[in-house]
């Protein structure tokens, strides 16, 4: 497949250490892992650690021809803390180069002559006013391209007008349990089960799929009419930073594949888990790795 990815490029700063990472950064590196071709919209700045995070994409395998380095902001840092479950929190440091990513008129035919099969964008990135512009403009020029969005909803990186527009410009929505609630309180929405809400906002929204993760519980997946419930896969946690965006590209790999909804969702709690099991977003992996270590209940090997 041929994926776009737009949003933030930063370093998750540890206590100890940093990764590369950003949700839909993640996502475009694992895909890019899984054998697409990948294509990332964002900005790094002109300092020490821009230049670091280019070198880092090349190692990811990831095309850095639409990665701008920008003066008007420094390259995007988090402070992340990991608790004693492995589960992180954030702190989101403001403004940052990506929010100041531009594409030229020659950039935007290029990835519009590319034909993706997807274009994947998440919430946090929207919140400057650039950014959100700039995925409007790269969301216009592909009319006919696949959307796929992540909520991933972060403090204070979201509102309810912006989370209600980004959901009825997508095709495919990921959430987790947890932002479920969040988005029936924000939009007043009723309550039921993760299934009603599944139904009720892909009738009304227009979405082809959505999936709801549950952490180590797995998934629930529904596309078109079939709906699906994923058990997840026990592994002990190094950190859970960049687990949902393995899923996230494990889970589009499956629909492009045009696997059926159970494989997909048991392929990408797999891959979601394993990762969970490693430090930090992008680890090194393979599937020759995931099948040794973590392989699937369903007897299906992963590879096409």
């Amino acid at each position: 497949m041929r994926i776009v990815g737009i949003g933030e490029i930063l370093w998750d700063v540890f206590e100890n250490e940093e990764h590369l990472g950003g949700a839909v950064f993640n996502l475009a590196a694992q895909s890019a892992r899984l054998g697409h071709d990948v294509y990332y919209v964002s900005a790094v700045g002109l300092d020490e650690r821009g230049g670091r995070a280019l070198e880092r994409m090349r190692g990811l395998g990831l095309p850095a021809a639409y990665v701008g380095r920008v003066s008007q902001a420094p390259t995007g840092v988090v402070t992340v803390t990991v608790d004693g479950g492995g589960q992180p929190s954030y702190v989101i440091h403001r403004p940052a180069a990506y929010d100041f990513a531009e594409l030229t008129a020659e950039e935007l035919a290029g990835l519009v002559a590319s034909r993706p099969d997807w274009i994947c964008f998440g919430t946090l990135y929207q919140m400057h006013p650039n950014a959100r512009a700039l995925t409007r403009r790269l969301l216009e020029a592909n009319p006919d391209a696949p959307r796929f969005y992540d909520v991933n909803l972060r403090r204070d990186s979201y509102t309810p007008e912006l989370v209600r527009e980004l959901l009825a410009a997508s095709g495919v929505v990921k959430l987790n349990d947890g932002e479920v609630a969040a988005i029936r309180e924000m939009l007043a929405l009723p309550g039921g089960s993760i299934e009603e809400f599944c139904r009720r906002n892909a009738e009304v929204f227009g979405w082809r799929a959505v999936c709801v993760t549950q952490g180590d519980a797995g998934c629930c997946v529904l596309d078109g009419r079939e709906f699906v419930e994923s058990p997840g896969y026990e592994v002990t946690v190094a950190d859970a930073v960049g687990a949902g965006d393995a899923f996230s590209a494990a889970f589009l790999h499956g629909l492009g594949s045009g696997w059926p909804i159970e494989r997909t969702a048991d392929f990408a709690n797999r891959v979601g888990a394993f990762i969970a099991s490693r430090s930090g977003g992008t680890p090194e992996w393979s599937l020759d790795v995931l099948d040794a270590e973590l392989p699937s209940r369903l007897g299906a090997m992963d590879r096409g």
